[in-house]
């Protein structure tokens, strides 16, 4: 077969199946393969916890579809990988990456897979993630589940693979699948994203339903796509678009979506840009090697007709401290979520969970479970904490009104820019847009990004920017599979 499954995008898989060069069904199967050899054997990535057994069937009968009726849009037979906390009312399990929940099956299909689903994408499986989305205990490497083992970068062994859409993140990178989904509470998109060398974009909270998603945070939690391109991304994002009345943030989106975000893929869109850095904070975790790639990429952006603000600090960066939002809301959203299982379920609550751990200590609490018994036992479920209360008023506060929000004022910018995925601790708690995109590599060969965050649903402007300099200057590569530095 002629065609090249290696870093071919939705556009080539396409035409491809339009020529008639290969069939959907031939296109699962070599992902198939790849994953065969690089995932599961060879260099064991370990980022596919399980393949939809319904998978080939589905493909096919999509090749049929687009035989006798043409195809349904541009995800028409395009294989996606789901993070393990997304529901699927099918065959495949839900568990978070956990060994408590390696036996749930959910009822139905969470909606944007429903979504996905009828724009004729296959789901051909689920991907591994840091269990519980890095919310199980202190110091658990990212990528690492009791369900699933260890996700490995796959360009630098010592380099970790970020958390908690880990495999989401190396599945993609490695042309396991075409795209994925991913979510993220607090950086969970972004910084595998980063390390994997792809594009990821954190939607506005209340863009895509939360619906049927295993959650951590009522508050920050959303789904989000994750790509080899841009304009991959953003076709994954325009199938998992639509109105559910049952996740009560997406009221806030009502007149403020698009059909169609391609619309934004424009290459000269950092033309006349404003864009500020906020250097202060946000800067000091940066090697030199990390800083002169990130500045390297600010000289691109000047080059394509940006204006750069430099520095455009956000006064409140370092007033933003730990905060319990999280932890409290943690517990209620697990518990409301587990409650909802079929009556078949073993796990109802987060207490079974902390039970079920403590009764299978060697297989499931390598690294422990401090932070698990922390939200049973610290929190009341109820939200009614008074430092809840306060710690959300004062996260509201200190990264939007006075921090995102006043610092784009007081520059008049388009956007901010980032390293890496520095800023998603700010941007996270104000539920604000983030893409990231490659921007280099250091003499290790580990992955370098750049992040584009903005105000709420400014989605439109972040792909414009991502798309410019994606595709200006084109810097990622895939990982060769074959050794490690």
């Amino acid at each position: 077969m002629s065609f090249e499954i290696v870093e071919a995008t939705i556009p080539d898989i396409q035409a491809a199946l339009a020529a008639g060069e290969i069939t959907s069904k031939e296109l699962v199967l070599m992902y198939y393969e790849r994953i065969a050899d690089h995932d599961k054997n060879g260099l064991t990535i370990n980022s596919v916890l399980e393949i939809n057994p319904d998978a080939l069937f589905i493909a096919e009968s999509l090749d049929v579809e687009r035989a006798l009726q043409g195809p349904r849009g541009p995800m028409h037979g395009i294989p996606v990988l789901l993070k393990d906390n997304i529901n699927t009312g099918d065959k495949m399990h839900t568990s978070a990456g956990s060994l408590a929940l390696a036996d749930s099956f959910a009822g139905e299909d969470a909606f944007i897979v429903t979504k996905l689903r009828e724009a004729g994408a296959i789901i051909m499986g689920k991907a591994n993630m840091t269990e519980f989305a890095n919310f199980m205990t202190n110091g658990m490497p990212s990528g690492y589940s009791s369900r699933g083992g260890q996700v490995l970068n796959p360009y630098n062994i010592s380099t970790p693979t970020g958390g908690s859409s880990a495999g989401s993140a190396v599945a993609v990178a490695c042309n396991f699948c075409t795209v994925s989904v991913g979510t993220e509470t607090s950086g969970s998109i972004l910084n595998p994203g980063n390390l994997g060398s792809i594009v990821g974009i954190k939607p506005t909270v209340g863009m895509l339903s939360r619906s049927g998603i295993l959650p951590l945070s009522n508050t920050q939690d959303t789904a989000g796509p994750m790509g080899r391109t841009v304009r991959d991304a953003v076709l994954l994002l325009n199938a998992m678009l639509g109105r559910d009345s049952s996740d009560a943030a997406m009221g806030t989106s009502v007149g403020r979506l698009h059909e169609d975000y391609t619309e934004f893929l424009d290459l000269n869109g950092l033309q006349g840009s404003r864009i500020g850095i906020p250097r202060d904070y946000y800067f000091e975790e940066l090697t030199e090697e990390q800083l002169a790639l990130f500045n390297a990429s600010v000289d691109r952006m000047r080059e394509l007709g940006a204006t750069i603000i430099d520095p455009a600090d956000i006064r409140t960066a370092r007033e933003i401290k730990y905060s319990s939002v999280v932890l409290n809301e943690f517990k209620t959203s697990i518990n409301a979520y587990l409650a909802r299982l079929g009556p078949r379920a073993k796990v109802r609550t987060l207490k079974d969970i902390i039970d079920f751990n403590h009764a299978h200590p060697v297989e499931t609490l390598r690294y422990g479970q401090a932070t698990l018994i922390d939200a049973e036992y610290t929190s009341s479920g109820t939200l009614t904490e008074p430092q809840y209360l306060r710690d959300r008023a004062t996260d509201l506060r200190l990264c939007k009104e006075q921090g995102i929000d006043a610092t784009m004022k007081e520059h008049q910018l388009d956007a901010l820019l980032f390293p890496a995925d520095f800023g998603a601790r700010i941007t996270s708690r104000s539920g604000y847009p983030s893409i990231v995109v490659p921007s280099g590599y250091t003499s290790a060969g580990a992955p370098f990004g750049v992040t584009f965050s903005a105000q709420a649903y400014q989605e439109p402007l972040l792909i414009k920017l991502a798309y410019a300099y994606e595709q200006n200057y084109k810097v990622r590569k895939a990982p060769t599979l074959q050794s490690f530095i």
